[in-house]
C-alpha cells in the first residue's frame, strides 16, 4: 500500500488514492474517488464516489466531499468547512441527477466552517475566509469574507494579504509581483 490508513478508517474497493496520502482516524473513502499523492485527510472525513483530488490537498476535521467535487493540486480545506451538491434538497424528492458541479482551483484556501454552495469555481490562489458562505463564483487570489462571501482584498499565492490598491505590488513575504485592478488580481 503506497498510502497509510489508520485502522478506524474505511478505504472503499476501487478507490484510487496516491503515494504518500495519510488516511486518519474514522474517515471513509468511497471507491470511485480519485485522489492524488502527498494528501491527508484529518478524523471524521467523507470524501463520496465522484469526486477528484489533487496532489498535496489537506482536508481537515469534519469535512464531507460529497459528489460533483473537483479539489486541485494543493488545496486547503479547513475544519469542519461545508460542501454541498444540490441547490434545493428534499429527503422525499430523490435530486442526485441535479447535482451541480463544484471546481476549487490549485492552491485555494477554504476557511473553517466556511459554505461553498454547489456549482461555483473557486479560482486559484483564492482565500475563503472562516464561516464565509460561497454563494457564486470566486476569482483567483481573491480573499472573500463575510454571508454571502464578498471580495473585501487579494491574497498572494504564499497566503499573504495584498495591498488593496490598484497598482503593481510585491508581496512582502514572498518577493511575488502582481498587478492589481479593481476586478483582478495577476501575477506578473
Amino acid at each position: 500500500m503506497s498510502f497509510s490508513a489508520h485502522p478506524s478508517a474505511i478505504v472503499d474497493e476501487g478507490a484510487q488514492i496516491g503515494e504518500g496520502t495519510r488516511v486518519w482516524h474514522w474517515v471513509h473513502i468511497s471507491g470511485g474517488a480519485r485522489i492524488g499523492r502527498g494528501c491527508s485527510f484529518g478524523q471524521n472525513v467523507f470524501v463520496a464516489n465522484d469526486v477528484v483530488i489533487g496532489d498535496n490537498v489537506k482536508v481537515q476535521n469534519n469535512v464531507s466531499i460529497y459528489d460533483a467535487v473537483t479539489l486541485e493540486d494543493d488545496v486547503f480545506c479547513g475544519p469542519s468547512m461545508v460542501f454541498t451538491n444540490v441547490m434545493n434538497p428534499r429527503s422525499a424528492v430523490n435530486r442526485k441527477n441535479e447535482y451541480r458541479r463544484t471546481h476549487v482551483r490549485r492552491g485555494a484556501t477554504i476557511g473553517a466552517n466556511a459554505t461553498v454552495v454547489c456549482g461555483h469555481e473557486i479560482g486559484e490562489h483564492a482565500f475563503i475566509g472562516a464561516g464565509a458562505v460561497v454563494t457564486r463564483d470566486v476569482a483567483p487570489f481573491s480573499l472573500m469574507a463575510g454571508t454571502p462571501a464578498r471580495r473585501i482584498g487579494w491574497m498572494c499565492r504564499c497566503g499573504e494579504r495584498l495591498p488593496g490598491t490598484a497598482a503593481e505590488h510585491t508581496c512582502a513575504a514572498c518577493g511575488s509581483r502582481y498587478r492589481i485592478t479593481d476586478a483582478e488580481c495577476a501575477p506578473l
